[in-house]
């Protein structure tokens, strides 16, 4: 079996973690690190006494948090993953399963086959579809889900795609007025353009346990993340992979 880190992102997601970490058996992977956002409802301290690996993380955001956390790392696989309902954590065991045949990444797709993600509203799922069309057709992939948090993937990925270089974050961020835009378009459009192995199961997306999104309090702060992850994936896709090439 792959040796593979499960990587609980968390930020106030008490009750998600009392309901969901006891499903996730400590045999499915090497290593579980619980990052926190700087939790205030007790998240963090819930995970040490029940003898979790913490890190608190500095700098707010998804991608701080990835960029924080990484060195602490030691599968040579991770598996992103949220405790707040929306991943369905039976899952991960698939996800190693398609590590074992040598994929470099894997989504669980919120809408691959009879897959449906109840937490979608309208404009949610309009715009996922968006992306995923918009990084497909862009760059060669055949996604049904670019933009979800729950998959696994080769941890080389990080440096091998440069998915913590600023450059192509604080463009979007500045122009629409958004902050820490996090990796995952970035890493769906370029493991396409690089042909990696890439491949997706089906798994549906429950609704969050609080449900309410802590990421879009509101439905402007909504269109302007999409605003700047759509411009951030259009640039993007305009950038040679020379920079690859070279290095492979």
């Amino acid at each position: 079996m792959v040796n593979t880190t499960l990587l609980v992102m968390a930020k106030n997601e008490i009750r998600g973690m009392k309901e969901i970490m006891p499903r996730i058996s400590r045999e499915w992977v090497q290593q579980i690190l619980v990052v926190d956002g700087q939790s205030s409802d007790g998240t963090a301290e819930w995970a040490r006494d029940n003898g979790y690996e913490v890190y608190v993380q500095k700098e707010p955001g998804f991608r701080a948090a990835y960029a924080e956390a990484w060195p602490m790392i030691r599968g040579d696989y991770v598996i992103t993953f949220s405790p707040d309902g929306n991943s369905i954590p039976e899952k991960i065991q698939e996800l190693v399963r398609k590590l074992d045949e040598g994929d470099d990444m894997v989504i669980v797709s919120r809408y691959l086959n009879d897959a449906e993600s109840q937490d979608d509203t309208v404009l949610s799922a309009f715009g996922n579809w968006v992306f995923t069309k918009t990084i497909n057709v862009l760059n060669g992939g055949q996604y049904t889900d670019a933009m979800g948090i729950f998959r696994a993937y080769d941890t080389r990925l990080k440096d091998k795609l440069e998915l913590d270089k600023a450059a192509l974050y604080r463009m979007p961020e500045k122009i629409c007025g958004v902050t820490k835009l996090s990796w995952e378009p970035l890493l769906s459009g370029r493991a396409a353009r690089a042909r990696l192995r890439v491949s997706e199961i089906e798994g549906s997306e429950p609704p969050r346990i609080d449900g309410k999104s802590r990421v879009f309090p509101s439905l402007w702060v909504q269109v302007r993340w999409g605003a700047a992850y759509y411009l951030q994936i259009v640039v993007d896709s305009t950038r040679s992979l020379d920079w690859l090439n070279k290095e492979t």
